[in-house]
């Protein structure tokens, strides 16, 4: 038997998976799994979903394989936990699914979000998998000031909040999973597309090329906490490692939250895979963020910096802002759209095809709320980050990446 472990990944291929893919399998060195087996419902043969420049290349090596399914079938749940011929079972797996569209109605949300995760986690409980580490997406309301642990109750984040929250229960409820939850903040780095900092950074380009201020809504403290891709994949890592010797017995008593219920009693009501709302159960639970603390004045600040342009918030006061802003929402982004085209038609050469987009949708234009303490993770799994700080040359690293596969503007 190998000493390295075989490996499923779930879902993510449009956010997270391909960094922990690459971080598994790396494209020089040594791998750190045996096999590696990736599930989702893109197809990258043609691709129907953007993958980046390094994704591609990680899907050639000889023990990473990619599977295009659809995981609402049990049947195709359960088939994808075989392994090849003369290959040991799978025993560590990364749970990244979920629907992450704002606007989708609760129907959708639990169709992709709830329902998906839940048979996936029965399957692997069912087989035994030493780990399974479920990605928790940062849907969750935070105050200006203070840091929220895994311990608080925090109101979730609309229809997406409730139902990715309402998922971790679900999960933490099946007895025998080897369940370890990580929260992580807003995700940035090399390649993502979709990420509130991408969008921010696109939108920076653009008031670059309009010669206006850049100006952000709500308060210069709105925290918007960050952790870079490359300590995303390796806090995954690193949390399936540590339950795997430990069994979630154990792994409760030593980092066991109680997953409180933040749901309509009245959503439930036919829905396969929820519990009942009077109990709380308790999963190994941890946040990840990095240490800068990042406010929405910071990160204006690194823009800034970084195209020489000036930053700045909107005058209006709280209680209208949603309102004056709900009604600009289209107007706002007509300018911006029509801005980054001309951007990249007027770029050497010319890029007529990008996954990188000036739009923002309406959730982007709602008051930010990311604060969360990274002290239990550093403690428990004595995690070190490799991106402490985000800053200006961490913006230049991410254009530089989209630049060099032709997918961000020349000068």
């Amino acid at each position: 038997m190998s000493s390295k472990p075989n490996v499923l990944i779930f879902g993510g291929v449009n956010t997270y998976s391909r960094h922990l893919a690459a971080y598994l399998v790396p494209e020089s060195g040594e791998s750190l799994v045996q096999n590696l087996r990736i599930v989702d419902k893109f197809s990258v043969y043609p691709p129907t979903t953007y993958l980046g420049a390094v994704f591609p290349r990680i899907l050639k090596k000889p023990n990473v394989e990619y599977k295009q399914a659809n995981l609402t079938v049990p049947a195709t749940v359960s088939s994808v936990f075989d392994p090849p011929p003369n290959q040991e079972p799978y025993s560590y797996i990364f749970d990244f699914t979920g629907e992450i569209r704002y606007d989708r109605p609760d129907l959708v949300q639990v169709g992709q979000t709830l329902l998906v995760s839940r048979l996936i986690a029965q399957e692997a409980a069912n087989r035994k998998v030493k780990a399974y580490v479920r990605i928790q997406l940062p849907w969750y309301d935070s105050p200006d000031k203070g840091l929220r642990d895994e311990k608080d109750h925090q109101k979730t984040n609309g229809v997406i909040g409730t139902w990715w929250h309402e998922t971790l229960r679900s999960l933490a409820a099946i007895k025998d999973l080897n369940l370890v939850i990580l929260r992580i903040g807003i995700g940035y780095g090399p390649y993502l597309n979709i990420s509130q900092i991408t969008t921010a950074v696109v939108i920076g380009r653009v008031y670059k090329f309009l010669e206006q201020e850049m100006k952000f809504l709500w308060s210069p403290n709105s925290p918007v906490h960050t952790v870079h891709l490359d300590d995303i994949a390796r806090a995954a890592w690193s949390c399936a490692t540590w339950i795997a010797p430990l069994g979630r017995e154990e792994a409760n008593k030593i980092a066991g939250e109680q997953i409180w219920f933040a749901n309509d009693k009245s959503k439930l009501k036919g829905i396969d895979g929820v519990i009942d709302p009077s109990l709380t159960p308790i999963a190994p639970f941890f946040n990840l963020v990095d240490d800068s603390e990042l406010t929405q004045q910071s990160l204006g600040t690194a823009i800034g910096e970084v195209f020489g342009i000036k930053t700045g918030f909107h005058g209006f006061v709280q209680a209208t802002m949603a309102k004056v802003f709900s009604d600009l929402v289209e107007d706002v982004n007509e300018e911006h759209v029509a801005a980054w085209n001309q951007i990249l038609m007027a770029s050497n050469p010319q890029i007529p095809n990008t996954p990188l987009s000036a739009y923002m949708d309406s959730h982007m234009f709602s008051k930010p709320g990311v604060a969360y303490s990274n002290a239990k993770i550093k403690r428990i799994l004595g995690f070190t980050l490799l991106h402490p700080r985000f800053t200006p040359d961490e913006i230049r690293a991410v254009i530089d990446a989209f630049k060099e596969e032709g997918t961000w503007p020349n000068a």
